[in-house]
């Protein structure tokens, strides 16, 4: 495997451990009831941990890989003094977050609930902040570059609302077959919905303002770039119309049909996420490529 395609898998195992983080803290922080966010937050703790571990990991991995790419041998991955020349630059000094932070999130598992949830939700939100400032992100300079980067890191935030919440959604429907846990479970679902509406139109306001910063108007370049970033617009559509159809055809007909249109649904969800990622993926892999 070369060092350009071990940058995009450690980029997007980054980018993925990141917003599982940041999406089921939401939960366990936030949307659950209180009576339910205990009993949530150890249905989520496995999720919490391996996100928070492979966040760490890849964010070393990520640095190691950009060393040798940055350097034009791989073997300088092992040089300590390359290592400081790519911390001192402007990537390093944004990617030195992004090491940290895990290292946080990793720590608080020593803490008591709910300390431990909040300060999780923190790490995760502070890491998709900083993630705004590496990449096509800080193209631009002065108060549009700023901009940009705000731009960029709502962006990242509601998507980690949307797809990272959607493994932690698929977790709590088997607590709502359980009927001391069925309305805490449903309440904290409801609300992941009812503010999904609000980061599903973020993450496609923002997503069409970040692609106009970086390729300008009129969008007329064929380039491998736009061929990428249109796969991935056509791809978040069809996330969009399952979550519609999920929320809006679905849902209202759990009491009426019973179990198999609740199958339907976690079958749309899987399929939602599944894209999720493949949509992650083509970021991951357009991130690497001069806009045209």
């Amino acid at each position: 495997m070369s060092l350009s395609t071990l940058f995009v898998v450690c980029r997007w195992l980054h980018f993925a451990a990141v917003m599982l983080l940041a999406g089921s803290a939401f939960y366990s922080a936030l949307l659950a009831p209180k009576r339910y966010k205990a009993r949530l937050a150890r249905r989520l703790q496995p999720l919490l941990v391996i996100s928070s571990v492979a966040a760490l990991l890849s964010a070393i991995a990520l640095l190691a890989v950009q060393t040798g790419l940055m350097s034009g041998d791989w073997r300088n991955i092992a040089d300590a003094e390359t290592w400081q020349a790519v911390l001192d630059t402007g990537f390093g000094s944004a990617w030195r977050w992004q090491m940290a932070l895990p290292l946080v999130a990793c720590a608080t598992f020593a803490l008591r609930d709910p300390q431990r949830q909040r300060i999780l939700l923190l790490a995760g939100l502070a890491q998709l902040c900083g993630l705004a400032f590496v990449g096509h992100a800080t193209m631009l300079e002065g108060w549009p570059g700023a901009l940009q980067r705000i731009n960029h890191a709502i962006h990242l935030i509601a998507s980690a609302f949307w797809v990272g919440g959607l493994l932690p959604l698929l977790l709590m429907m088997a607590d709502a077959r359980d009927i001391a846990l069925r309305s805490d479970a449903i309440r904290a679902m409801m609300r992941f919905s009812r503010y999904g509406h609000l980061a599903v139109a973020l993450v496609i306001i923002s997503g069409m303002i970040n692609s106009l910063m970086i390729l300008g108007w009129p969008l007329t370049s064929f380039a491998l770039y736009s061929q990428l970033l249109l796969a991935k617009t056509l791809l978040v559509a069809v996330m969009v119309v399952i979550a519609l159809v999920n929320r809006y055809w679905l849902v209202p007909r759990f009491r009426r049909a019973g179990g198999q249109t609740q199958q339907t649904f976690i079958r749309m969800t899987r399929l939602e996420l599944l894209l999720g990622c493949v949509v992650l993926l083509l970021v991951s892999i357009f991130a690497t490529l001069a806009p045209a």
